[in-house]
């Protein structure tokens, strides 16, 4: 088939790459000349494993292509993906300017029958909306389908070309058909494509995140008790994990979640019951929650050291709202850094993808290190807030010799309890007892 992609942001660009992966032959479409310039030279704008060599190969495949013409790139594709951004506005909903501003365009240029597909995670109702706003110039028929993403930062390639579930809101049977074919080769294994209407399809994005960010928050409650009562947040998080009706995926606490879809989406979907005088009393208290919970961090610190940080040196690994990325959208490190500096500390972050990003938004509020031992050198502590591979067994040896207090505040868990309680370090994590060895 020939597709076009509108938007190589995360989600564009990604899905764009694996439908030409298939033998689809897909253009991608962008307003930033200087972005799509850099794409078709092979260079890739965002950081996804795997997705470079994707990238490379269907490019010199003659598959992958890129330009700033929508009208060009529209005028052979029967299948038009709309991956693009649906920013929160200031109340909180998803703002669909990008989205309808492309919608009305493509009803002054499309000549044949087209299926517009909403790949971007947009609120109920946004298929009618993109209806409406290319039925006001369209002489030819065509269709809207809901096609939610769900991927996750990471393992997105994983999550395109093998699937849990791909899910599909259209009450067209053509575009039903056109949906059915595009997606049969992602789903050999059996998982099913699930074909629903288009409401409920725009809604079950949103219900999936909302449930999976409760989930989150429920386990980092858990472990905020569990360190007010002396029990292990792991010894529970085994003991529930292991019930099937639960689960053990997305049980493990930490500082909160961040990133470009939770935050983003469970806002989104409060604000949506707002306009139909409903209440989400559940998804307000996981925002609530959440917000207390990326500054945790900082509050042990204090607890530690005191109110004042002034004068005090800490070290920070992770920048990225999760390993094996370096978006840092709704990130708790800003957060907690933003608290060290009101409280009078000086930062230095190292994160193996993100510092760039961070840079952009802090400048030289804080200092960067070439690797995660030289942003621990001469430092009061440690802060952990991204679990990156890269930090899971470090030389605990050469962090006491160079650390000026050893000392850890771990926002993750990443070390074995256990393990700790033989090293001479305090070291501080979430939902688990401290360890303190500083005077033996």
């Amino acid at each position: 088939m020939n597709i076009t992609v509108v938007g190589t942001g995360y989600v564009g660009l990604v899905t764009g790459t694996c439908l030409a992966e298939t033998g689809n032959t897909v253009t991608c479409v962008d307003i930033d000349e200087k972005k799509v310039a850099m794409m078709k030279n092979g260079e890739i704008p965002i950081y996804e494993p795997q997705l470079e060599n994707y990238f490379q190969r269907n490019i010199k495949q003659n598959r992958l292509f890129f330009t700033t013409d929508l009208e060009e790139a529209v005028e052979s594709s029967k299948l038009i993906f709309l991956a693009l951004p649906t920013p929160p506005g200031e109340d909180g909903s998803a703002d669909l300017t990008y989205i309808l501003n492309v919608a009305d365009k493509l009803g002054k240029i499309i000549k044949d029958y087209k299926v517009i597909i909403d790949k971007s995670t947009v609120p109920v109702g946004t298929a009618q909306k993109v209806n409406e706003a290319i039925s006001k110039n369209a002489k030819v028929d065509f269709d809207v389908v809901s096609n939610p993403e769900f991927l996750k930062e990471g393992y997105a390639l994983e999550d395109f070309m093998k699937p849990d579930r791909v899910v599909i809101g259209t009450s067209s049977n053509k575009a039903k058909q056109m949906m059915q074919e595009l997606y049969q080769p992602f789903v050999r294994q059996g998982n099913p494509i699930i074909f629903m209407d288009e409401k409920s399809a725009e809604l079950t994005k949103y219900a999936a995140n909302a449930f999976l960010a409760t989930k989150i928050t429920f386990m980092n409650e858990i472990a905020n008790y569990c360190e007010l009562i002396g029990a292990d947040v792991d010894m529970v998080r085994k003991g529930i994990g292991t019930d099937n009706r639960i689960g053990k995926r997305f049980l493990f606490p930490g500082i909160g979640f961040g990133g470009s879809c939770f935050p983003k989406d469970v806002l989104a979907l409060t604000n949506a019951g707002k306009k139909v005088a409903y209440d989400f009393k559940i998804i307000d208290s996981v925002l609530e929650v959440n917000h207390q919970q990326k500054i945790s961090l900082v509050q042990k610190v204090k607890t530690y050291f005191g109110e004042d940080l002034k004068g005090l040196k800490f070290g920070l690994w992770g920048l990225a709202f999760k390993p094996e990325t370096d978006d840092i959208r709704e990130a708790p490190s800003i957060y907690i850094i933003e608290k060290l500096l009101d409280a009078g500390a000086s930062v230095v972050a190292y994160d193996p993808e993100a510092m760039d990003n961070v840079k952009e938004i802090l400048g030289n509020k804080i200092s960067f290190s070439p690797s995660n031992y030289a942003a621990i050198d001469g430092v009061d502590a440690l802060l952990i807030a991204t679990e990156w591979s890269a930090f899971r067994n470090p030389d605990f040896n050469k962090m006491k010799s160079i650390m000026k207090h050893p000392i850890i505040f771990d926002g993750r868990n990443l070390y074995n309890l256990n393990s700790m309680s033989q090293k001479p370090f305090y070291y501080q994590s979430v939902g688990r007892k401290v360890v303190n060895n500083l005077n033996k």
